[in-house]
Formats: C-alpha cells, structure tokens, sequence
C-alpha cells in the first residue's frame, strides 16, 4: 500500500472535527443515509454525480456562529456555494451575506435577501458590479484599492453616500495552499498596512463625501486551522485604527475579520470552533483597544466553507475498475468539472461505498474521474472494499463549498444537480446542466 503523506501538526486551538454532517447514519442492511435519507435512493432519483445538502447542518452551523459571537455580525461568504434555498437558510438564520459579482448580489437580492445586510466583495469590480449594488441599495462596498475611490464615488447618486470598508492587508501569513493565502504582501487583494498604501487610501475616501468610511476590512486566506493567524491581525490592525483617530480625528465603528476558517476533509483534520474564536479573537480585540484607548469596532466574521463544506456530500457512480502499474484506479461519472479543488490546490478527500455494504477486504484504490487529464484525481490511495463494481455509489464528504460554484462544462459534461435533504425528504434545489443547455449558447456562425 502505497504510504500517505503526514499530515502537519493539528494547533492545539483547532480540534478534530467530523467530516460527514451530523445527520449521516448507517442504514440497515448497508448504505448511508443522510438527513434521513439513503443517498441511493439520492443517486437513483436524481442522478449522478449530484451534490446532497443537508439543510439541518447548514442551519445548525449558522446557528453555532450567531451563538458564539451574539453581538458580531455573521455574514455567509456566498462564493463557497449559494441558491434560491441557500439564501433563504442563512437570512432566516439571521446571518448577513457577502457577494463578490453583480450575478450573487441579483440572486441574493431577487431571493428576498434584504440589500443592507449585504457586502459586496471583489479586487476588480466591474462597473456593472458597482451599478448593480448601488441601484440594489447593499449595506457594504468593500475597497480594494485606491484605483476603486473615485470611481465608486463617481457612480454615487448626488444627496447619497455609500457605505465602504477598505481592505487592508495585515502582513500575515495564513492559508492551506498558496493559492489561498490574501492576507500578506505580495499578492492582488487590498492594501499593504506596512507599506503606508492603506493609511493613504484612508485620507482619500475621508475626502469623499459621497463614501462613508465605516471601518476596516481583512481576509487572511482560506482553509485557516489555528486561531494565531487571526490574533495577530487584530494586534496590526488595532495600531493602524489609533493611528486614523490620531491622525484624522476618526474612530470606525467596524472592523471586518474575514472568514477562511478551516473544516475537516478526512478523518482527523482540524477545524476552528466558533466558540474558542471568540474567546481568542474577541479578548484579544478587547486588550487591544483597551491598550490604546479605543472603543469596541462591531466585529463582522464570514463563515463560507465552515458553513456549507461540511452539510454537502458529493455521490458518484462507479464506471470502472482497473489494475494497471502496480496501481488501482476506480473510474467515477465525475471529476475535476464538479471538483476541481484537488486539481487546483492539492486537497485530499476521504470516499466511502454508499449504496450497499460489503464484507470483502478493503484495499488502497485512486478514486479518478472521467476526464482527458492525467490531473483528474479526486481522492489518492484510499480505502475501498475489493469487491467495487461498476454502479456502485459513492460519497465523497464536505462537498458543499467551492464544488458547484467552480464546476465547469469541461468536455462539455454538464454541471451537476444540487438536491436538499431533511426530515427524511429530498428535493431539487438546482436541476442538472443538460446537453441542450450546452448547445443553447452555441449561435453558430
């Protein structure tokens, strides 16, 4: 069996989490249910590959970040995956929303999302975002450069001001993959704390009386295990907000903290609890501006992954079965078109037969899907049960962020359905991409 590379110490603020939703149990005579639902029966009324969201644990774990910080304000990262249903969860729960184009904030808005509890994101905003959220009324813009000042201003009706926050870049190394780490120099979000760029952006749009300045934002990277990352924002971003009030007689009620916090993908991973951040991130932000003479900012946290990863499970059919180089590949209906992350950044999923049990020895197996890249990896040297056919399903967990909103038609395979499971009832939320949907945007000559 081939050996599977260490795993990097887990922080000691960062617990081993499960990695199927709550609801996942065994059902009799074989198989997994999930949300009261066996995801055969998943796989056999809507096809696969389907991703299946379980709308209790998508509840459950707003819920746990409205209970661990009360008085913040919790907004739902839409990128990691967002619907009709999606939007009308979190804004029953209570949660704001952030969005990064006109296309999430239109969604958002046209689902009945109220547009003041809404951050509009994005290093690169095109003018139709911009329209977009000024004509939708959004609570927020974040700034993400100085480029964006007079631009935004521009747009802004006379007799309005628009509510921004800068984002600022705290010098902070933070992140699973290089790819996912925003939160030091160097890279193309915000705006350098150590470089003077953010203090200058700060004059400009306290120059702007069509701009509102309300505060700071940060976002450190993705898929964050310990809480140290975030502490030390807070310890160079508090200064920087002393040095406004100092400097421009300013105190910001707000300070956006950014979300990244990680989940688990197989057994053992950690996660951050939304509990201990409080404890950690809140008393430290507390000390802080104590130390320098500050009011409390409302805090804004943006939970994406942590939300919606854990409550999806990807199912895929089995199609093949091969033995070639001292290796063994099970061939799924799937891949990198509904989930290009292990291509792109290297993540490892655990995988389980679903749809029936089995008594027969496990052996290491790569799970790889059907299209033309040697890349197409989804999960390396687990382990399956030595009878795996063609037309057994399988389940890959903490599947529900960042599969379906980067899924692709690559080889012109249509994107997936997203099918909601709870109290023992599946239902449609997004129907498959067919192939007269592909042919559709094809005009001809």
């Amino acid at each position: 069996m081939p050996t599977a590379p260490v795993s990097p110490p887990r922080p000691q603020d960062a617990p081993a989490a499960p990695v199927w939703p709550a609801s996942a149990q065994e059902v009799p005579g074989g198989g997994l249910a999930v949300g009261g639902v066996p995801l055969a029966e998943v796989a056999d009324r809507f096809g696969t590959p389907v991703y299946v969201m379980d709308e209790d644990e998508v509840r459950a774990r707003a819920r746990a970040w409205r209970a661990a910080l009360p008085g913040a304000d919790v907004a739902y990262a839409g990128k990691a995956f967002l619907s009709r249903a999606m939007i009308r969860w979190i804004e029953e729960e209570g949660l704001s929303l952030d969005v990064c184009s006109a296309g999430e904030l239109e969604l958002a808005v046209h689902s009945g999302f109220p547009a003041e509890r809404i951050v509009l994101h994005g290093n690169a905003k095109s003018p139709d975002d911009v329209r977009a959220a000024l004509r939708l009324g959004v609570g927020r813009i974040v700034i993400d450069g100085t480029g964006e000042i007079a631009r935004l201003a521009a747009l802004v009706p006379p007799g309005a001001r628009q509510r921004v926050l800068l984002r600022v870049v705290p010098g902070v190394t933070a992140g699973a993959h290089a790819a996912v780490r925003t939160g030091m120099d160097g890279q193309k979000f915000g705006l350098s704390v150590a470089g003077g760029e953010a203090e200058e952006a700060v004059a400009r749009l306290l120059g702007q009386p069509r701009l509102e300045l309300v505060g700071l934002h940060c976002h450190l990277g993705s898929q964050i295990a310990g809480l140290g990352p975030y502490v030390t924002a807070v310890r160079r971003l508090v200064p920087l907000l002393a040095r406004i009030r100092d400097r421009h007689g300013v105190t910001f009620p707000e300070l956006d903290l950014g979300g990244g916090f990680a989940i688990a993908y197989r057994a053992g991973d950690p996660a951050v609890d939304p509990r201990t951040y409080a404890e950690r991130v809140t008393g430290e932000l507390a000390l802080e501006c104590a130390r320098f003479g500050l009011p409390l900012p409302r805090l804004t946290v943006e939970p994406g992954r942590w939300i919606a990863g854990p409550a999806g499970v990807a199912l895929y059919r089995v199609l093949s079965v091969k033995s070639t180089g001292g290796r063994t590949f099970v061939a799924v209906d799937g891949g990198m078109s509904d989930n290009p992350r292990p291509a792109l950044y290297g993540v490892r999923y655990t995988v389980r037969l679903a749809g029936r049990s089995s008594t027969a020895p496990g052996r290491a197996v790569t799970v790889v899907g059907r299209h033309c890249e040697a890349g197409d990896v989804l999960a390396d040297d687990v382990e399956l049960p030595a009878d795996l056919r063609p037309g057994d399903v399988l389940a890959v967990p903490a599947s529900g962020a960042y599969h379906l909103s980067m899924a692709s038609s690559y080889n012109m395979v249509g994107r997936p359905p997203v099918a909601a499971v709870s109290g023992g009832r599946a239902r449609l939320l997004v129907r498959r991409e067919t192939l007269a949907d592909l042919r559709s945007r094809d005009v001809g000559e």
